[in-house]
Parts: C-alpha cells; sequence; structure tokens
C-alpha cells in the first residue's frame, strides 16, 4: 500500500510542478518551493516502510524542488533560481518562527489541539535547522553545477545537467539533513539505512523528473517559450 501512494504521490508533484508552471510560470514555481518545503518538514517527522525499507516521509516534495530550481534556471536563468533558493529559504524561516510562537500561547481550557501541535511542531525546531542548513548547501550547489554543466555543454543534453546536478546535490542534502536531525536519535543501523534509502529514493524521483523537464520545454509559457 504505501509503494503504489508514494509512486502515485510522486507522479502527482511532478505533474503539478508542471501545471503551476504551464499556469503560472516562474511565480507558479516561486509558490511551489515554498508550499513544498513547509509541508516536506512536517512530513518528514514521519518514517515509513517503503519497499522493505524505513526511510523518512517527505522525499518526493523535498526531491521536486530541486526540479522546480532546473526549471527556473533553465528558463529564467542562474539569478532566478537563486531566488527560488532563497525565497524558500526565507519561508522555512518565518513559517517555524510563527509556529513556535503560536505553541507558546495558552490554551483555553476547552482547547485539544495544544498536545497535537506540541507533538509535532514542538520537536521541529531541530529538523528545520537541519532542513535549511541542507537546503541552502545542497540547491545553492545545484543551480551552480545545472549551469556549469549547461556551459560546458553548449546548453545541449538536458538530461545531463538535471541529472549530474540533483545526483550529487541530493547526496550533499541527505547526509547534511541526516546528520544534524537524526543523529543520535535513532540507532546506528537505522540511521545508515534511512540515509541510504533517503538517498536512493531523491535518486529515483531525480530519474523520473527528466521526462518532465523536457515536458517543461514543450508546456512552457509564451513568455519563455518565444525566447
Amino acid at each position: 500500500m504505501n509503494e503504489a501512494l508514494w509512486i502515485g504521490f510522486m507522479l502527482l508533484d511532478l505533474c503539478l510542478a508542471l501545471l503551476l508552471f504551464k499556469l503560472f510560470g516562474r511565480v507558479g514555481l516561486f509558490g511551489l518551493i515554498v508550499m513544498s518545503l513547509i509541508v516536506c518538514n512536517i512530513q518528514v517527522l514521519k518514517v515509513v516502510k517503503l519497499f522493505g525499507f524505513t526511510t523518512t516521509l517527505g522525499n518526493v516534495l523535498y526531491a521536486s524542488v530541486f526540479l522546480a530550481t532546473d526549471i527556473l534556471g533553465e528558463f529564467y536563468g542562474k539569478e532566478e533560481a537563486r531566488r527560488g533558493v532563497l525565497l524558500g529559504f526565507c519561508a522555512l524561516v518565518i513559517s517555524t518562527l510563527y509556529m513556535q510562537i503560536a505553541l507558546r500561547f495558552t490554551p483555553a481550557p476547552d482547547d485539544f489541539i495544544q498536545p497535537h501541535l506540541v507533538s509535532v511542531f514542538g520537536v521541529v525546531v531541530r529538523v528545520t535547522a537541519a532542513s535549511l542548513l541542507a537546503y541552502v548547501v545542497s540547491q545553492l550547489h545545484d543551480v551552480w553545477a545545472f549551469h556549469y554543466w549547461k556551459e560546458r555543454t553548449g546548453g545541449k543534453w538536458l538530461w545531463l545537467r538535471n541529472n549530474a546536478s540533483t545526483w550529487v546535490s541530493q547526496l550533499m542534502d541527505t547526509l547534511i539533513f541526516c546528520t544534524v536531525a537524526f543523529w543520535g536519535v535513532f540507532p546506528l543501523d537505522v540511521w545508515l539505512e534511512i540515509v541510504a534509502t533517503t538517498y536512493v529514493f531523491k535518486l529515483v524521483v531525480a530519474v523520473m523528473d527528466t521526462p518532465f523537464m523536457y515536458l517543461a520545454k514543450r508546456i512552457a509559457p509564451r513568455e519563455v517559450a518565444t525566447r
């Protein structure tokens, strides 16, 4: 059941990324980055079994952020891709701050949601710190590497720059995030399994998003299709 949901979730997320790009251009991709980062930092708290391995939920949404920044870089340039990265960073910081403030309010006697909010957002500080560090390092590297390969190949071989930049960036992201967020939380063997499976699942999404990069060239909004 988990496996079917994961595959369906991945395809839905990638399709929605293209839909937002088609309807709203760069603004849609900026919105996708913000939404995906906030939601995946909640989903990542849930550990699930996929294909017999232990991994964290949220891999799909976070991996699709790389698709969004690659589309931004391909059609709008390096600076717009960096702007998307920084926008996501600011959104994640602000949303974390706001939820920590919300937890400080004394709940009403008949309130029932406070314990659940504490369970989810009370532990999110360490996870968010890990995510912020991993996100900034890996995404800025991804933007740099994407354009490095684009320049080296003279703009050819879209599949190469899409995958070569993402694979290395995803490895950096996984190692930084899992070390800061989960080191000491899980036994070593479980931690290693989470690192390995998280990276493998992100690689699967990275490979799957390559056809979506080519589809993006076909459905690009008129503002960029005519460039």
